[in-house]
């Protein structure tokens, strides 16, 4: 049941991520089509892999489902740091927005909460991940408010959740990976440690929602950034009258 229950609520998170990123993105319908597509690659290809079972794999030197959250953080980085265009586009995303999808991993932090009450998860990992998630999501909804009313005002309360969310997302994967059974790495979690997000419907987390996180992460650090250059732009310019 709750495999179930996980199945439907995490697809309606990836197509509601999806719909709302692609839909305030300021692009040319060609344009959003071609990302709409490639996102839709991208989660299919996903999802194809972890009905292999290669996700569980021990074998490989890199893990196949590290590699799946790598892969998007390097491709949209470096289509960011070498395209201008890229680069306002993700910019243009607001941070409220990016806020409130931050919201939804309350979601799948209660999930990886209930798969250890049932034994799925051990060790500090599903601990950790779960009550982190739903803290950074739970304090995204008021920042989120805040960010309506007064962006610049809210600057050191994003910054601050802002590092406390990306902290969350880098705990998780470390302690993923020193909980997964068989791996060479593992030091925690028994013969059971985080082997459940290594499979459907909990692959699409570490697979699809930790990277777009990380992501978010990254714009709100840049928005920030920019933020302040302008500041400090404006000060400047006061100062020379």
């Amino acid at each position: 049941m709750l495999e179930l229950i996980g199945t439907t609520v995490l697809t309606a998170i990836v197509a509601l991520i999806l719909n709302a990123a692609i839909a305030t993105m300021p692009m040319s319908s060609a344009q959003k089509l071609t990302t709409v597509t490639t996102a839709g690659l991208w989660i299919g290809l996903a999802v194809a892999l972890a009905t292999t079972g290669i996700y569980a794999s021990t074998a490989t030197p890199v893990p196949a489902v590290g590699v799946m959250l790598a892969l998007p953080l390097v491709a949209i980085g470096g289509a960011a740091l070498f395209s201008a265009g890229v680069r306002e586009t993700l910019l243009a995303l607001p941070v409220p927005l990016l806020l409130g999808l931050n919201a939804l991993r309350i979601l799948p932090g209660a999930f990886i909460l209930l798969l250890a009450s049932q034994g799925k998860l051990s060790g500090p990992f599903p601990q950790s991940a779960g009550w982190g998630d739903i803290i950074v999501g739970i304090t995204a909804i008021p920042l989120m408010l805040a960010a309506v009313r007064n962006f610049a005002g809210s600057r050191y309360a994003l910054l601050a959740w802002n590092i406390l969310g990306t902290l969350d997302l880098v705990e998780a994967v470390v302690l993923g990976v020193l909980s997964a059974p068989g791996s060479p790495q593992q030091i925690f979690g028994g013969a059971v440690g985080s082997t459940a997000m290594w499979s459907l419907p909990w692959s699409t987390i570490p697979t699809l929602l930790v990277p777009f996180y990380f992501i978010t992460h990254g714009i709100i650090f840049a928005r920030l950034l920019q933020g302040t250059r302008r500041a400090d732009a404006f000060a400047a310019s006061q100062a020379r009258l």
